[in-house]
């Protein structure tokens, strides 16, 4: 094969099927609006801002970014975007383009949005200001251009959207009005790298309720040490650069302060040199901050309560775990109507990630929850698994209790958002992907999907093996004939805070092509991935390798005993970032199970990766410099019996492409033979369709190493 085939250059034209699909709901004005983003086909990647009114469910394009910026007209080339603002996309794995994000004010009826540095707002007023019929759709005003003090990054207007707070040039300000932090040599109002790509934060300053007043990250990398890219295909371009966090090396120093126009700023006060990292930050009332901030380890966890007048802080509850604390379930911390305070916690045998209030545990074993998704009544919203893990379900959950009524409770990944009575259920499953929309008055409505409808309906044959219960996935040929023996493809992911064997269609669509082209394509979630229980995830600790690779050699085994047809004399193994490290891993140390991989971004060396992920498996490289020599394939390069290809993004910031080229340098030292494939100028998300073209490389390979016939 030399070119991609119809579904590859489906695949690549629509960004995997994500393309015209609705993203990035909000509702607004106690539930009349729903805000979204979502471009005009399944080809068009430039997303639009959209509001549906959920009286009439009339739907209406508030901003195209093509009419407010002439130069995305496909005879030219998009404008840059923000140094800051590309990189927090790579961080959020956002691969869309136009309008990316956007913010509402607290009444839910403006919106602001950076478009490639530009800051606009939009209104959609509300029905009495409208001077419309009762149920008649609003009458938006036109998007206005806000003048900004450089290119402007993650606008967030106050409560009644009359002033906006935005970032250039890694300083704070308002418009109108004008700078507000200080000109001290730190970044303001953006979240550093370990925040962004590890512990869930990805924004930098928050309003407070009032308007009056910005909380604002301070942040000093100034001790940090430096990661440069070159382009080699443009050798007249400068090298670009960026403080990174190395796993042994110093974090970015982080504060908090409120500022605003004539108050002095107030730095929050906590004990940042034990608990360095702020995963969480905002306010609860205009007297009142939450924060959630870590040690280094991640072993304990402090919620704070701030008094934004004098920044003192007060612990309200602390979470400690001997090997690490799971990031706190998303919607929490966050205070119930009567004042109580509802956190995340595990059951005490580790069986399940819950809730608590106040300390005390609301869910028990039979029910992971995964999310919080606000308050319907006087009950919560729940998204959570009280089956398999592979799916997900939405309940109503009583917080006096504890008491589960299912809202979306059928097969398959279901989500909820809700607000003043109107809910948001979107549900996957082998039938695709559906959203309805209930009014508070019980209508229901349809947003609208101009996406591709994926190509193929993929029933994984989903099994749990060994005695640790490990999820599996098997997808094979359409109209594989029993008896025909298939050489195996292992595409696994394998690393913490993931989960690969799930019940949304997307992820099977790929592996479904695989499949097609002869292989027998099996997934394995080993112990140490995400949302089967703490206790499972919690089994990679102070070690990556042994318990990656034993579990998926055994459950490989498991599932070759129950199907025949899988042929384990010719095993390949291919993944990308962990799946790229588990791939190379397999074929160094188990080469009597895999016979060839392609290991793409592969972080070779977890010594030179970031802090806050490396540290909280595998503690510090000082104290356990066993552990990082044992997780690291550097020396088992000489080693390399199998066929490797090794790919990596020259651009990648995640995963640096050193990682790749120290190891391919290893086994080039050591004369082993191997295939390198480096890509100028991609990054760890390998937008454009590059994913897709690296999957022709790969075919090509697998079928020459493994023997397969085309």
């Amino acid at each position: 094969m030399d070119r991609m085939d119809d579904f590859l250059r489906l695949s690549a034209s629509t960004a995997r099927f994500t393309y015209g699909a609705p993203r990035a709901f909000a509702f607004g004005d106690e539930g009349r609006l729903l805000w979204f983003l979502r471009s005009t086909g399944p080809t068009d990647p430039l997303d639009s801002l959209w509001v549906l009114d959920t009286a009439t469910g009339t739907e209406t394009r508030l901003a195209d970014p093509r009419e407010l910026c002439p130069e995305l007209d496909s005879a030219a080339a998009a404008p840059p975007l923000p140094v800051a603002e590309r990189r927090l996309r790579e961080r959020t794995r956002l691969v869309a383009a136009g309008i990316g994000s956007y913010a509402l004010s607290g009444d839910g009826l403006r919106a602001v949005f950076p478009l490639y540095g530009r800051l606009y707002e939009v209104t959609c007023p509300a029905g009495a200001e409208r001077g419309a019929e009762p149920g008649q759709p609003a009458q938006p005003a036109q998007p206005k251009e806000v003048p900004v003090a450089g290119p402007a990054f993650d606008p967030r207007p106050d409560a009644d959207g009359s002033r906006i707070a935005y970032v250039a040039d890694d300083a704070l300000y308002t418009a109108p009005g004008g700078r507000i932090s200080p000109e001290d040599g730190a970044r303001w109002g953006v979240a550093e790298f370990a925040a962004a790509e590890e512990l869930g934060r990805s924004r930098g300053h928050w309003w407070s309720p009032d308007g009056e007043s910005l909380l604002a990250a301070r942040v000093d990398e100034s001790a940090l040490q430096r990661r440069w890219f070159a382009d080699p295909a443009h050798p007249e371009l400068a090298a670009e650069d960026f403080a990174y966090p190395e796993a042994g090396g110093p974090n970015a120093d982080v504060q908090l302060w409120v500022l605003g126009p004539g108050r002095d700023p107030v730095r929050l006060d906590w004990d940042a040199q034990t608990y360095p990292y702020l995963s969480d930050a905002g306010w609860e009332s205009p007297g009142e901050i939450l924060l959630t901030v870590q040690d280094r380890l991640q072993q304990h966890v402090l919620l704070l309560s701030a008094d934004p007048a004098t920044g003192r802080t007060r612990e309200l509850s602390r979470t400690t775990d001997p090997r690490w604390v799971d990031p706190m379930v998303p919607g929490t911390p966050a205070r119930l109507a009567d004042g109580r305070m509802l956190t995340s916690a595990d059951t005490p045998d580790g069986a399940a990630r819950g809730l608590a209030v106040d300390g005390v545990l609301l869910t028990g074993d039979g029910f992971q929850v995964r999310r919080v998704a606000g308050a319907h009544g006087d009950r919560l919203l729940i998204e959570g698994a009280r089956r398999d893990p592979s799916e997900q379900q939405v309940f109503f959950l009583d917080p006096d209790s504890g008491e589960l009524s299912p809202l979306a409770d059928g097969p398959g990944v279901h989500s909820v958002q809700g607000s003043g009575g109107a809910l948001l259920l979107t549900s996957a499953s082998a039938d695709g992907i559906r959203r309805v929309l209930r009014s508070a008055d019980g209508r229901e409505f349809t947003p609208q999907d101009f996406s591709q409808a994926m190509p193929y309906r993929v029933v994984p044959v989903l099994e749990r093996v060994t005695e640790h219960e490990i999820p599996t996935a098997l997808v094979l040929p359409r109209g594989h004939v029993p008896g025909t023996r298939l050489p195996v493809l292992l595409d696994s992911y394998g690393g913490p805070g993931a989960q690969d064997v799930c019940a949304e269609p997307r992820r099977w669509q790929h592996r479904q092509w695989w499949a097609d082209q002869g292989f027998a394509v099996v997934t394995i979630d080993n112990r140490g991935t995400a949302y089967v229980s703490p206790r499972f995830t919690h089994a990679m600790y102070r070690g990556f390798s042994d318990v990656t690779l034993d579990d998926q050699v055994a459950a490989l085994l498991a599932l070759g005993e129950r199907h025949a047809d899988l042929d384990l004399d010719r095993v390949g193994i291919r993944g990308w970032s962990y799946g790229g490290y588990l791939s190379a891993l397999a074929v160094l140390r188990r080469p009597d199970v895999f016979h060839a991989a392609a290991a793409g971004a592969a972080p070779t060396d977890m010594r030179h990766y970031d802090t806050a992920y490396t540290e909280r498996y595998l503690g510090l490289p000082a104290e356990n410099p066993e552990v990082y020599e044992r997780d690291s394939l550097i020396a088992d390069a000489e080693g390399l019996s199998r066929p490797l290809l090794l790919v990596t993004g020259l651009a990648d910031d995640n995963v640096h492409p050193s990682h790749t080229l120290r190891l391919s340098r290893a086994l080039t030292d050591a004369g082993r033979p191997h295939q390198l494939l480096a890509l100028p100028g991609v990054t760890h998300m390998t937008p454009g369709g590059v994913r897709e073209k690296i999957m022709v490389q790969e075919l090509a390979f697998f079928r020459r190493e493994l023997g397969l016939c085309l």
